[in-house]
């Protein structure tokens, strides 16, 4: 394997781990949210106390736009590079930290009512949490390995070198060529 085919495949791993970190996490919050979030025990009237129950879009109304937002983050980490590629990794980096706090601010142990589906509750915030480490995974690797990651259309780019120098012998054959005598010039 050439030299330059290693570097390539060791810069893809970075955005690839990116991506899937953003992906799996955009998943996590997504399922987190369909998930039962709050359950509590109300009067219902002529049918007693009753229990009722709030998933996770209907107590947090973040979880399905940050979800969205790692989504629209693997798009951006494949298609940009540089300084924009850093930026982006700070807010996926800020939007795994809030999915977080989304999730633990809401989380009580203990006094749950009778009935309650007390595991699946636990599960949500556990898969939101997991969720928002996740996105903060994946915006890391974004703000740290910016440079390395390859960008999208950077193979048709032109490469950046140093143009070589002109030999000074060719300025004759050119002033030749536009029809000039290079002997007369001063």
């Amino acid at each position: 394997m050439p030299v330059s085919e290693a570097g390539a495949r060791s810069g893809k791993r970075p955005l690839w781990m990116s991506v899937g970190a953003l992906l799996l996490g955009a998943a996590a919050l997504w399922a987190s949210s369909r998930l039962v979030w709050f359950a509590e025990s109300a009067d219902g009237g002529v049918r007693g106390t009753v229990l009722r129950t709030q998933t996770g879009a209907e107590r947090s109304g973040a979880l399905i736009p940050l979800a969205v937002l790692a989504l629209a983050g693997v798009a951006g980490m494949v298609a940009t590079g540089g300084w924009p590629r850093r930026l982006l990794g700070g807010v996926l980096v800020a939007a795994g930290v809030a999915a977080c706090w989304v999730a633990l601010s809401g989380l009580r142990f203990g006094g749950h009512p009778e009935g309650a589906p007390v595991a699946e509750m636990y599960a949500a915030h556990g898969l939101a949490v997991a969720g928002g480490a996740l996105i903060v995974v994946g915006g890391l690797l974004g703000l740290r390995k910016a440079g390395r990651m390859p960008r999208l259309g950077a193979k048709y780019s032109a490469p950046g070198a140093k143009r070589a120098e002109r030999d000074p012998g060719t300025e004759l054959w050119d002033a030749l060529s536009d029809g000039e005598d290079p002997t007369t010039r001063s």
